[in-house]
């Protein structure tokens, strides 16, 4: 017997075993920001207060005010022809409707508890979190195939993934007229009028009609007219509906919890196709771009949404100040050829300061498997009682098909997008030597 460095020997069937994990570790044209493996979050209460609230303070612009990706912009208003910025309000129960219907209000995975921590909630096509933010998260976008600050936060912290869904609905209001139509011609296009956002809402799922995969499209011939409106308790198929009216169904018919309503009711009002004044701009014939043929009026009755009143320090205490640590030692030995205990490593993550702490493990050695590749920990603010809880976890890995020689050295940093601390770097030796006998020779007993 001889040892053999495992750079160019090892057992032919770990090796084949392997051989897709080194593949799905490989970028793909398609892929989300933290792709291959999911990012942990932290899931909050049950009666979703946490959320609520947040969507308030996201609706008056109350959490990044001024932040170019996160602060709300300036609400435009007017007509097609005198549209003129405006306060970067909106009306909170449309956050509040749209969060249900994309994840019924939620930001981890189904099978993650409430106050825990545990796999993010992720669509096929890349919808992240709460309000199944798409826009920005369908690519690592930062330097070196990794995510970016921004998508790390969208996929980790739920404060973060509602001020981005609430910018996401701005920027689509704000695409009227150029391209989008308008909704209230009557009104001044006023955003303070729920009725007024039905153009928005729409955009938010795609702007799309007949001929889609998937029309948003009040007429398409797709949707049974008429038909009952969606009554948002699960017992309606949501594929009979366009999006906008399954928002317009939970606004009206709040989601219970023990018993209790999530939130205020509103019974907004949708265009009524029986009327030329809206069974005209809405006809499947005008959806043309840029769409400038389906201006309408707004749907009488109106409710006038009230801006949203927040708590004095309440964006303090939602932000918190987070503190990135890590339990155990910061210099690791992993051996391939060794017992499970030493084949990969455990790594805890811990929150010294206060509010959710986002993180972030990346390496540029591709032998390193980081599972998962992000995640969250809780300050001891933070009602995290379950699963996972207080601290984050990830496990540093081995795939050995990609180790340069039988002995190699990596590094791992932890860092964190809303934490002052300095980042934590990890030294992760491999040890990687096997027994394999020299070939055409066999062993006698």
């Amino acid at each position: 017997m001889r040892r053999r460095p495992r750079a160019w020997l090892a057992f032919p069937l770990v090796a084949l075993m392997l051989v897709g994990a080194a593949l799905a570790a490989l970028p793909r044209a398609d892929a989300c920001a933290l792709d291959p493996r999911r990012p942990h979050t932290y899931e909050a209460d049950q009666m979703r207060q946490a959320y609520l609230t947040a969507m308030d303070a996201a609706s008056v612009n109350g959490l990044f005010p001024g932040d170019a990706y996160f602060g709300m912009p300036a609400v435009e208003s007017g007509t097609r022809a005198s549209r003129a910025n405006g306060p970067a309000a909106i009306p909170a129960v449309l956050l509040k409707a749209i969060a249900w219907v994309e994840s019924d209000m939620t930001m981890a995975s189904r099978s993650v508890q409430f106050n825990s921590i545990g796999d993010a909630l992720i669509s096929f096509d890349c919808g992240h979190g709460i309000m199944q933010v798409t826009t920005g998260m369908t690519l690592p976008l930062g330097d070196g195939g990794r995510a970016t600050d921004r998508q790390v936060l969208v996929a980790t912290h739920y404060v973060h993934n509602i001020a981005r869904g609430a910018y996401i609905l701005v920027d689509k209001w704000n695409q009227a007229p150029e391209f989008r139509p308008i909704t209230g011609t009557d009104t001044g296009s006023n955003p303070l009028l729920v009725e007024n956002w039905y153009y928005a809402i729409w955009s938010y799922n795609g702007f799309t009609g007949p001929g889609s995969t998937r029309s948003n499209h009040p007429a398409d011939a797709s949707f049974a007219w008429p038909r009952p409106a969606f009554r948002c308790d699960g017992t309606q198929s949501r594929d009979r509906y366009p999006y906008q009216e399954l928002v317009w169904g939970c606004m009206a018919n709040p989601p219970v919890r023990n018993g209790q309503q999530l939130w205020q009711p509103v019974a907004a009002t949708l265009p009524d196709l029986t009327k030329p004044a809206f069974n005209t701009p809405l006809n499947v014939n005008l959806f043309q771009y840029p769409f400038t043929q389906m201006d309408m009026p707004t749907p009488a009755p109106a409710h006038l949404a009230a801006p949203a009143s927040l708590a004095a320090g309440y964006r303090e205490r939602a932000l918190g100040t987070p503190a990135i640590a890590i339990t155990g030692s910061t210099s690791i030995t992993l051996q391939t050829n060794a017992g499970p205990s030493r084949q990969t490593a455990s790594i805890s993550i811990r929150n010294t300061g206060t509010g959710v702490l986002a993180w972030y493990a990346t390496t540029n050695d591709n032998f390193l498997i980081l599972t998962p590749p992000a995640g969250a920990a809780t300050g001891g603010d933070v009602t995290c009682t379950t699963t996972g809880c207080p601290n984050g976890t990830f496990t540093i890995s081995v795939n050995p098909t990609l180790l340069p020689r039988a002995r190699a050295t990596g590094q791992v940093t932890i860092s964190s997008p809303n934490s002052s601390a300095a980042p934590v770097v990890i030294t992760v030796q491999v040890v990687a030597d096997f027994e394999v006998g020299t070939p055409g020779t066999s062993r006698a007993r």
